[in-house]
Order: C-alpha cells, then sequence, then structure tokens
C-alpha cells in the first residue's frame, strides 16, 4: 500500500516511520510513504502557500494553486490510479474509525494532505478532495498528527505488517466491542491473580469469558457501540447476558 503525504512539514513523519512495526513494513516493501512538501509547488521566491482570507478575518488561508499543482504530479510522477482517494485531514471532516481504516485499505493508494493555518481554499474542497477525515471533536497546529494516526491505523490492517494476522481482527472497534481484558505471566501478582477460566486450558470457556467481558467492558464504557451493532451482530446468549448486566445497574 502506497500513502503520499502532502505536508509543510516533512520531517515530522522521519521518527514514526523510523520504529516498530511501520519500519519493519517499509523495509519489506509492504508499504512505502512519500513525503511531499507543499512549498515546493510555490511559484514565487519565498515559497507561499498562505494568503489572506477574502472579506478579511484572524488568520491566513492555504491558497488553492500549490495543492493542486502538488497533487496533480504526484499523481503523475508516482502513477497513482485517479480513483484513488484525496483525503483532507481537517477537524470539519467525518470522524475517522476503524471502519474508515477499513475502507482506505480497499485502496493501493492513498493521498494525504496536511493542512495548516486557518484552513483551506474552499476550491481544494469542493474540486480536489474527495473525502475530508478528523480524528476528533478538537483542533490542532496542523494536519501532520492526524495522517500519522491515519497512516498507522491502517497500515495494521494491511496484511503481513501485523505479526500474527489475527491481531487486527480481535481489536477493539473491530468486532464492533471493545477488546476483553488481557493478562499474561506471571499468572499471580502481589496477590492480584489471573481469572482462573484463562488457566483452564478449556477453550470453549476461555472464548465465552472473552466474549462476555468484552460485552461487559462496551456497555460499562461505551454503550453508543452496542446501539451501532446490525441486526445478528448479538447472538441470543449475548443479548440475555446485556440483559443481565442492564437489570443488574438498575437495581
Amino acid at each position: 500500500m502506497h500513502f503520499h503525504v502532502l505536508t509543510l512539514f516533512p520531517e515530522m513523519f522521519e521518527g514514526m516511520l523510523g520504529y516498530g512495526i511501520l519500519s519493519r513494513a517499509l523495509d519489506r516493501g509492504l508499504l512505502s510513504v512519500g513525503l511531499h512538501n507543499i512549498r515546493d509547488f510555490a511559484h514565487d521566491r519565498h515559497s507561499t502557500v498562505d494568503d489572506y482570507p477574502y472579506s478579511g478575518g484572524p488568520g491566513m488561508v492555504m491558497k488553492p494553486e500549490p495543492l493542486f499543482e502538488a497533487v496533480e504530479a504526484v499523481m503523475e510522477s508516482e502513477k497513482v490510479p485517479r480513483s484513488a482517494p484525496v483525503v483532507l485531514l481537517t477537524p470539519q471532516g467525518r470522524v475517522f474509525n476503524q471502519s474508515v481504516a477499513e475502507q482506505l485499505t480497499r485502496h493501493e493508494d492513498v493521498l494525504l494532505i496536511c493542512g495548516r493555518y486557518e484552513g483551506f481554499d474552499e476550491r481544494v474542497r469542493m474540486h480536489l478532495a474527495t473525502d475530508e477525515l478528523s480524528i476528533g471533536d478538537y483542533v490542532l497546529a496542523g494536519g501532520e498528527v492526524a495522517a500519522m494516526v491515519v497512516i498507522e491505523s491502517v497500515s495494521r490492517l494491511v496484511r503481513g505488517v501485523v505479526g500474527s494476522p489475527k491481531s487486527p481482527a480481535n481489536d477493539s472497534f473491530t468486532t464492533g466491542l471493545l477488546q476483553h481484558p488481557l493478562y499474561t505471566r506471571p499468572a499471580r501478582f502481589r496477590d492480584m491473580e489471573v481469572p482462573k477460566v484463562l488457566l483452564s486450558g478449556n477453550h470453549a470457556e476461555v472464548a465465552q469469558w472473552q466474549r462476555q467481558e468484552s460485552l461487559r467492558r462496551t456497555f460499562e464504557r461505551r454503550p453508543d457501540l452496542l446501539h451501532r451493532l446490525k441486526p445478528g451482530e448479538l447472538s441470543e446468549t449475548d443479548t440475555l447476558f446485556l440483559e443481565a448486566l442492564r437489570n443488574v445497574e438498575t437495581q
């Protein structure tokens, strides 16, 4: 999978790409991340990429010319298909989540445009971008951190990037629920013990415990996720377990 990042600060990505699973995936050719400086597509000697907003107001606005030319140049030089998503990282975008990450893995190429200042000229939104993503209801100084979040989240879903293919399938949100509690050795630490069922070797009982604890954790921490589940995603046993939790809560 190929990420093409348009940014004013390509150096910000060096740390993220130099360590952990992303570094190993890049070395193995499972991913590529191209960093393109938007200033390289400005035409004046000061490499100006922003200007004052029409009608006045605080701050500066990113100019359309460098962004259009940057995207066009990257798509031509990297042979990026026209169907590739061109994504603005902006607080006005739809909220990025696991479902969106899974959608992006269907593409071989993804272009990410990192905003700065007050935002983008509206013509960039209307005639260049094909999608807008936000990583939360807050404002950052720029889109670089958001682009890093998208790259790491999507990359984990690319085959071969994570050591075990079962790991992403068991992550929080992938199943629509939060992940069940996790334990490792030692079985007893400072009088705190691992649940006995996890030491039993009974795979059916372990699977049932994990499912119920996943339901319990979601019910307690993110009940909104339960309302998003589609019909059939909860078994009759799941439904009865959740009803028992609700009954305890109301007593």
